[in-house]
């Protein structure tokens, strides 16, 4: 389920950044999605560390958020691609069948956080 986010937005240095939400609505080990210019963005909360990449795989769009995360490893739950949630690596294409393919890297946004406030930099 992804969340449209309203028109929040800071500056900061230089940067304008988007509020997403606050960091209790995002637990330790958990992720959400959320949409915010037209992107679906999906973000992590890694032992208290907020980070955020796509929420689509790059092998056939299957929705990140959807899927499991296991330490800063995202598992996308249509054929197991596994994405880094920090770099956006693809550190494992997905199964299908016996067979193992290759996916692509997928885009990461700088996170900031203002008191409770989850920001994002698009």
């Amino acid at each position: 389920m992804c969340e449209l986010l309203s028109s929040a937005c800071f500056f900061y240095w230089g940067s304008l950044l988007n509020k997403i939400t606050t960091i209790d609505n995002i637990p330790t080990g958990e992720m959400k999605s959320f949409i915010i210019k037209d992107k679906e963005i999906l973000v992590a909360n890694v032992d208290g560390n907020f980070f955020a990449m796509d929420n689509r795989c790059s092998h056939m769009g299957g929705k990140l958020s959807e899927g499991t995360l296991d330490g800063d490893i995202v598992v996308c739950p249509r054929h197991g691609s596994r994405f880094n949630i920090k770099t956006g690596e693809a550190v494992q294409g997905p199964k299908i069948l016996v067979i193992r393919l290759s996916t692509k890297k997928l885009n990461t946004y700088p996170i900031k956080i203002q008191e409770k406030d989850i920001m994002i930099d698009l």
